[in-house]
């Protein structure tokens, strides 16, 4: 199929900028709302090793998951 040298007949439809503007901010407001939903098992074990992979570096942080916590006899929390 040879291309045709006219420009091919192609109708634009005019946008209404400010409705797509204004959809655009209503998903980043929902987008930036807390989640409500309860946390599962799953989403635990995710944050646990987000966090360990933060930390994973820090001697503190070395230290306490080689160790544990401990406090000494006596103190009460």
């Amino acid at each position: 199929m040879a291309m045709n040298a006219k420009t091919p007949d192609i109708s634009i439809q005019t946008m209404d900028a400010e409705k797509i503007i204004a959809e655009i901010e209503l998903l980043e407001h929902i987008v930036r709302l807390p989640d409500k939903r309860p946390l599962r098992m799953s989403d635990w074990k995710a944050a646990n090793q987000k966090h360990d992979e933060i930390y994973a570096n820090n001697p503190w942080f070395r230290l306490w998951k080689r160790d544990g916590v401990s406090t000494p006899s006596g103190c009460k929390p």
